[in-house]
């Protein structure tokens, strides 16, 4: 971009992942330049999935505990949402969520459609989210799923009706942007059909 020169990265900190502070020269459009400041979170990009079977019309989601939201409403810390994870280095986006799948979800699925990709917050954040859906049937479990002690993942594995999930929305159960993403598409594709 042309309007855009001299950027400087400076870390701020660096642990689960990076807070930069981007400073850079901005032209705007009546070609003033003004030397500007932003703060910048990089953990890599990640990505997540409806897991979903046709012949019963249920879904699979997870409950777990987020930080983040606790701290800004205590009510929302148990937190419902789509089985989701970083992409490792060298993986590509559909064998991330595959593992997640597995690891989160105790499934072993073979395939997975990307159908969405998404930036949740670009003011702030790096991260690109790669939306999937994925079908599923009993006969692929294998095993409780919950997470992985080493990256202390407490999750609870959710399978309800595609009816619920979608009344979860409305009632504000669920309030995560990528798991309404995905719903919403599978209820624009008709991928599952709500049942009363």
């Amino acid at each position: 971009m042309k309007q855009i020169k001299n950027i400087t990265h400076h870390i701020l900190s660096k642990a689960w992942a990076t807070l930069y502070r981007i400073e850079f020269d901005y032209q705007f459009k009546d070609g003033r330049i003004k030397r500007l400041k932003r703060e910048c979170y990089d953990r890599g990009n990640s990505a997540a999935v409806l897991v979903y079977n046709v012949e019963k019309s249920t879904i699979i989601l997870t409950k777990q505990f987020r930080m983040p939201v606790y701290d800004n409403d205590k009510n929302e810390g148990m937190f419902v949402e789509v089985c989701a994870g970083s992409i490792d280095k060298n993986e590509s986006a559909k064998d991330a969520i595959l593992r997640e799948i597995q690891e989160e979800l105790g499934y072993k699925l073979n395939d997975a459609k990307c159908v969405l990709e998404t930036y949740t917050s670009p003011g702030a954040l790096t991260e690109k989210v790669f939306l999937f859906i994925a079908e599923y049937s009993d006969d692929m479990n294998i095993n409780e799923g919950g997470g992985l002690d080493s990256e202390n993942e407490d999750i609870e594995v959710l399978e309800m009706s595609f009816s619920d999930a979608i009344d979860m929305i409305r009632t504000k159960q669920i309030i995560d942007a990528k798991t309404i993403m995905l719903l919403q598409y599978a209820q624009i594709n008709k991928v599952l059909q709500c049942k009363n």
